[in-house]
C-alpha cells in the first residue's frame, strides 16, 4: 500500500525539492550553444585513424629508443608531432605557437642514464584572458613487457597513440574558433618511464605562472572491449583525486567542518566534463571515479594534482590488459600486444569530442570566480561571496549560477542564476544540510566549473601572468 503524508507534509516535501531562493536580479542567458554541439559531432574518426597509424609505423616510441632516425624511434614520432601541429597551425592563419618542452633526465630507476625527455606543446593563445589555460594532453611514449626494452617492435596503438591522436584532433577542430582563454595541446614524452613530460611541463607552467583551470590528460581512448568481456562504446570514465596534495594543516584543520573532501577543484572539473557530455555528446555517459587513478597504476595528470592543478584522467571504461604493455606474441591461443585491430577509431572520435567541448565551454566562458566565501550558521538563510575579475579578463561576464547541492549527491542539482553581483543569499537554505557553490556565466551562455567555497574549492585567483 502507498504510503500517504498528510498535505502539509506533503507540501512542505514538495517546497524543499523545488528552489526556495531569493528571485534572480535578471534573466539568464540562453542555455545551450550552438557551438558545441557542432564541436561535439566535428571530430573525424578517420583522421584520427590516420594519426594512429602515423604513430604506430614509427615502430616503437619508447623513451630510451631511437631519436636520429626519420623513420624509427621516439625522435621521429615527436618531429612528425611538431610538423603535423605546425601544419594544422597554417590552416588556421598560424594560430598555435608550436614548441619543444625538455629537460634532461638521469639517475631514476627507469632512466638510469641521460636522456632528454622532449614534449610537444601547440599554445593557442586566448584573445582576452591569455594568462589563463585549458590543457589536454596524450603521451608520445609506448613500451612492451619490460619497460627498459628500447629496440623491441612497441606499436602503442591504444595506449597511448589513441590519446596523441585525440589531442592532434582536437587541435584541428578547435583552431578553426577564437577563444577568450587559452588552450594547450600537448603530446607529453617519458611517460611510462616515471611520468617526467608531465612534471618537466607542470613545473614550467608553474615557474611561467600559468593560470590553469583545468588539465584532461587522455591516456588510452580507443578500446571498447575488455578483459572482463565487455564491450561498451558509451560511457567513458573520468578519474578525479579529492582533497589537493598541496593542502596545508590549517586548510586541512578548515576543510574538517565545512566539507570539501568530495570538491576539490578536480573533483569539480570531473562534474563538469560529465556535464558537457550530458549535454553535447550523444550516445555518451561519464563515469565519475573517485580516485587519483587506477590501483597501483599513473597518468600524465599527476604530475599538475602533485602541483595543485585541477586535472583529470579521461580513458575507455573497460580495459584489456593482455593489450597493455606486452611483447607482441601469441601464447596458447591467446594474442598479446597494443596493435592497431584493438582502437575502435569511431570511439576515440566520441571521447575526443568530449575532450574539445570540455575545453572550448571552459575557455569560452569567464574565468571561475575566485575568493568564494559562505556563511549562514545558525541562520535559515545561507550567503556566499565571491570576487569578480577586471573587466579586461572577462569581457563577456553575464553573471554568476549559484549551486547547491544534497551532501550525498554526486553532480550539481539545483541552481540558480542571480545575475552579475558579487553575493547572494539564498533564502530558507539551511546551510548545514547542502554543498555550495559558485560559477561564472558568460553572456553567451558558457559557463565555468562550479567552484566550492573556501580554500578547499579555490581555481586559483585573477592575477596577471606572464604569457
Amino acid at each position: 500500500m502507498p504510503l500517504r503524508l498528510p498535505l502539509t507534509v506533503a507540501c512542505c516535501l514538495a517546497l524543499a525539492l523545488a528552489t526556495p531562493v531569493a528571485g534572480a536580479a535578471e534573466p539568464a542567458p540562453p542555455a545551450g550553444d550552438a557551438r558545441l554541439y557542432a564541436i561535439g559531432t566535428a571530430p573525424s574518426a578517420r583522421r584520427i585513424e590516420a594519426d594512429i597509424r602515423k604513430l604506430v609505423s614509427f615502430g616503437t616510441r619508447h623513451t630510451l629508443s631511437e631519436t636520429e632516425s626519420d623513420t624509427r624511434g621516439i625522435g621521429a614520432a615527436r618531429r612528425w608531432i611538431f610538423e603535423e601541429f605546425q601544419r594544422i597551425s597554417r590552416g588556421c592563419g598560424g594560430c598555435l605557437e608550436v614548441k619543444y618542452v625538455s629537460d634532461t633526465v638521469a639517475g631514476e630507476t627507469r632512466i638510469p642514464d641521460p636522456v632528454e625527455v622532449v614534449s610537444v606543446i601547440a599554445i593557442q593563445r586566448g584573445t582576452a584572458d591569455p594568462g589563463r589555460y585549458v590543457i589536454m594532453s596524450g603521451d608520445i611514449d609506448s613500451r612492451v613487457t619490460d619497460v627498459m626494452d628500447y629496440t623491441s617492435d612497441s606499436p602503442g596503438a591504444n595506449d597511448n597513440a589513441s590519446g596523441v591522436a585525440g589531442t592532434l584532433e582536437a587541435a584541428r577542430v578547435l583552431s578553426k574558433h577564437r577563444f577568450n582563454g587559452s588552450i594547450v595541446y600537448a603530446a607529453l614524452a617519458g611517460e611510462e618511464q616515471g611520468l617526467f613530460g608531465g612534471k618537466i611541463l607542470a613545473e614550467q607552467a608553474q615557474k611561467e605562472g600559468w593560470r590553469i583551470e583545468a588539465v584532461l590528460n587522455n591516456d588510452m581512448i580507443g578500446n571498447i572491449t575488455g578483459i572482463n568481456g565487455v564491450t561498451d562504446n558509451t560511457t567513458a570514465r573520468v578519474f578525479a583525486e579529492g582533497t589537493r596534495a598541496t593542502e596545508t594543516e590549517e586548510e586541512a584543520r578548515a576543510r574538517r567542518f565545512t566539507g570539501g573532501e568530495v570538491d576539490s577543484p578536480t573533483r569539480n572539473l570531473a562534474r563538469y566534463v560529465d556535464r558537457m557530455a550530458d549535454l553535447y555528446i550523444p550516445n555518451l555517459d561519464v563515469m565519475m571515479i573517485y580516485r587519483l587513478d587506477r590501483f597501483g597504476r599513473g597518468g600524465h595528470h599527476r604530475p599538475f594534482n602533485d602541483l595543485g592543478y585541477p586535472a583529470v584522467r579521461i580513458m575507455e571504461t573497460n580495459e584489456h590488459y593482455d593489450r597493455q604493455h606486452q611483447d607482441l606474441r601469441t601464447e596458447d591461443g591467446v594474442v598479446y600486444g597494443d596493435t592497431i585491430d584493438g582502437v575502435d577509431f569511431d570511439y576515440a572520435a566520441k571521447l575526443t569530442a568530449l575532450n574539445a567541448v570540455s575545453l572550448a565551454g571552459m575557455a569560452w566562458a569567464p574565468p571561475p570566480p575566485a575568493g568564494v566565501t559562505i556563511e549562514g550558521a545558525v541562520s535559515a538563510n545561507t550567503t556566499l561571496k565571491w570576487t569578480r575579475p577586471p573587466t579586461a579578463l572577462a569581457p563577456n561576464l553575464a553573471g554568476y549560477r549559484v549551486h547547491w547541492r544534497l551532501t550525498t549527491e554526486p553532480q550539481w542539482s539545483r541552481s540558480v542564476y542571480v545575475g552579475n553581483v558579487g553575493e547572494h543569499t539564498l533564502e530558507n537554505v539551511v546551510i548545514d544540510n547542502y554543498f555550495f557553490g559558485v560559477s561564472a556565466v558568460g553572456t553567451d551562455g558558457s559557463e565555468s566549473p562550479v567552484v566550492f567555497p573556501g580554500a578547499a574549492g579555490s581555481f586559483g585567483g585573477y592575477a596577471a601572468t606572464a604569457h
